[in-house]
């Protein structure tokens, strides 16, 4: 599962996160009694959550991982013992700022120009280059800037008010200071601030007030007479951020400054990661190779495991009684070694790297439950649970692989997104707060062991809280929004193998052996490498060394 976080973690996104947590847990996992918690208190669920370096995308790891588990307490302790951080394979976009910056660049010229997109084909309208921009593009962005101005003029007024108020108020009447790291830790309202007209959150009106002007002197340069519409995003952004949360402050214009906002960024974000489907392709196979590559390493892991206990079961029920009764630890551990390495010979190569990757996945399963100790009926039942929270570009990358591979050359034949879901994903503009994006396995034990059909594929898309919050009742509540349900992105006929699935992204993926291998810091010679060179020439270097190596 792939999931977008939404930036600072507020209380309605904390209760976003866990509420999806739980829903997942059972929609996901479904199953008599506690499900998924009964697999993982008896060491049967396999659990990996990955995010990006910054804190505020580990947060919301931390909250989904709460409700998915049903933990208590705060999200620092869960955060440090669940969550691993891995920012080349979640964050950055380097290697391919300059198939973005064209695509940029190409789509300013298709507003400016005010040419009317027009698809070849009208039952594949995201074929055409720049699809989903607004007719009217070029005259929204006047009235943009229009409404940002009015919107920046209002919140200016109201910090002048607060900065007159707190300068008149004597220091026995003072306001303690507001603590914003324990806003950023509640998981209520703050209802206190809102009766105050404050704005909600860990936001003065001093920061709204820079914010706001910040977008007004970005989005348009009046001494260049030109719009910079990669601040679309932002003032869209910004916009659904006061309309949901800062509604009491009566900001007017605001509500109008989102409709048109939204027009633009529906056209404007998802043509960032490509002009059109080719060229989106290009942009998300590097943007998300590292991250495919992982997806296809967890498969295979999980496929690999299935493959292995089916084959000693079948080996253990073919054996005779009386040969059972004689079968000690050693002998299993020798027969599950020999499986495995049988099936590392189907899968992969023979090299050393991927020996070491399977001593590091016997690692990883130390920690089992013995079936002679287990007191549950089915101790052979075992799930893989990986999480990967990045950002909305990495999400744009992935849906754009998993919708468009089959345009490569090099591939042939049907793709793995239906027609439908090509469509429900296009009319999809906005990739909200915890969009995510899941690939399940299924294993079918009514066929044989090497029949391609043997493992299925599932594939599901959200859009998050994608909810105009206009529309959205009631919105005084608790400023929580609802997160759209996941949709099936294949046909309900439609069976899906994890070799097709396996053939269609590989050529996007980064190759198994080309991921660096675990390494764990050893004292300081893991935090400061050669630093024994580094001292000797820093001595050699010193001053008084210079005399000792004179003759006297």
């Amino acid at each position: 599962m792939v999931l977008k976080y939404g930036g600072v973690l507020t209380h309605a996104g904390r209760k976003q996160a866990e509420e999806l947590g739980r829903v997942f847990r059972n929609s996901m996992y479904p199953g008599e009694g506690t499900g998924l918690l009964r697999l993982h208190s008896t060491y049967r669920h396999d659990l990996k959550i990955y995010s990006s370096d910054e804190g505020r995308v580990q947060m919301s790891a931390a909250a989904f991982a709460k409700g998915l588990l049903d933990l208590e307490g705060p999200l620092t302790p869960i955060l440090v013992s669940l969550v691993s951080k891995d920012s080349s394979m979640l964050d950055g976009l380097d290697t391919a700022s300059i198939e973005m910056e064209e695509a940029k660049a190409r789509l300013y010229d298709i507003i400016v120009s005010e040419k009317q997109v027009i698809p070849l084909n009208s039952e594949t309208p995201w074929m055409a280059d720049g699809a989903g921009l607004p007719l009217d593009a070029l005259h929204l962005l006047p009235r943009l800037v229009e409404l940002i101005k009015k919107v920046t003029a209002q919140v200016k007024v109201l910090c002048k008010a607060e900065e007159d108020r707190l300068a008149d108020t004597t220091l026995d009447e003072a306001l303690p200071p507001y603590d914003q790291a324990t806003a950023l830790g509640k998981t209520n309202m703050d209802v206190d601030r809102i009766a105050a007209g404050l704005p909600c959150g860990s936001e003065g009106f001093l920061l709204m007030f820079a914010r706001w002007k910040k977008l007004e002197r970005d989005i348009y340069n009046e001494r260049k007479g030109r719009f910079d519409i990669t601040k679309i995003p932002d003032v869209y952004d910004s916009s659904k951020y006061d309309l949901v949360h800062n509604t009491h402050l009566k900001l007017d214009g605001l509500g109008e400054l989102y409709t048109v906002a939204k027009a633009l960024a529906d056209g404007v974000i998802p043509n960032e990661y490509g002009i059109n489907p080719v060229h989106k392709l290009k942009i998300g196979s590097k943007i998300a190779r590292k991250l495919l590559g992982k997806i296809l390493i967890d498969l295979r892991n999980t496929r690999e495991e299935a493959i292995n206990i089916a084959e000693l079961k079948n080996a253990q029920d073919s054996a005779p009684a009386h040969k059972l009764t004689k079968l000690t630890d050693d002998d299993t551990k020798s027969a599950k070694s020999r499986i495995k390495l049988d099936g590392s010979r189907r899968s992969s190569s023979n090299s050393e790297k991927s020996l070491d990757a399977e001593e590091d996945d016997d690692k990883e399963t130390r920690y089992r439950l013995d079936p002679k100790y287990a007191n549950v009926r089915t101790p052979e039942r075992h799930v893989r649970t990986r999480l990967y929270f990045t950002s909305e570009s990495h999400i744009h990358s992935l849906i754009n692989v998993l919708r468009y591979c089959n345009l490569d050359e090099s591939l042939q034949g049907e793709g793995l997104v239906s027609n439908g879901a090509l469509h429900k994903v296009f009319e999809t503009k906005e990739l909200d707060y915890l969009t995510h994006i899941v690939l399940r396995m299924y294993e079918n034990t009514g066929v044989a062991l090497d029949d391609s059909r043997r493992f299925r594929i599932e594939l599901l898309f959200s859009c998050g809280a994608a909810v105009n919050p206009l529309d959205a009742s009631p919105r005084q509540q608790d400023h929580t929004l609802p997160v759209f349900p996941p949709v099936s992105l294949q046909e309900d006929s439609s069976y899906l193998t994890f070799h097709k699935l396996e053939s269609m992204i590989q050529p996007f993926a980064m190759p198994a052996e080309d991921f660096p291998p675990a390494t764990t810091p050893q004292g300081f010679a893991g935090l400061f490498p050669k630093s024994g060179g580094v001292l000797e020439r820093l001595a050699n270097l010193w001053p008084f060394n210079k005399h000792l190596n004179q003759k006297v």
